[in-house]
């Protein structure tokens, strides 16, 4: 997966810098350490269109009506390890997106797997038809 061909200009992205939640003690009002990355998709020019829907597809719930691409990232106290952290989750999403998947190749049953089944459910059946009374009593 070549990152370089498909890396996304650092132009396109707007971050915005918040408040992040939980405990943080006397320093928790002060900083804005939590970042909101907006990407979008369709005003890219560095993707083909059928790029993009396959972007959109892989973006899932983090795309929205305005065909934005928003991640958060809050993981860590400093705001850019964050921000670094929010860039490489929508490469990661982007390169996973236009990696091409793999068909899969329909394979045949091999006959000694086959006959191994049937051995097998021959076997079952056997075990299960002894476990049976007797037909005509005891």
């Amino acid at each position: 997966m070549n990152r370089d061909m498909n890396s996304i200009p650092a132009h396109e992205l707007h971050l915005d810098f918040v408040r992040s939640s939980g405990p943080g003690g006397q320093k928790v009002n002060k900083t804005s350490s939590k970042v909101q990355l907006r990407w979008r998709v369709g005003e890219s020019g560095v993707f083909a269109e059928e790029q993009k829907a396959l972007i959109r597809k892989a973006a899932g719930h983090r795309l929205n009506a305005d065909d934005e691409i928003i991640i958060v990232a809050d993981a860590e106290r400093s705001q850019y390890q964050n921000r670094d952290e929010a860039v490489r989750r929508l490469q990661d999403l982007v390169a996973r997106a236009l990696t091409p998947k793999k068909t899969r190749r329909p394979t045949k049953i091999s006959r000694a797997q086959k006959q191994k089944r049937l051995d097998d459910k021959r076997r079952q059946s056997e075990q299960k038809k002894l476990r049976r009374p007797p037909q005509n009593g005891w």
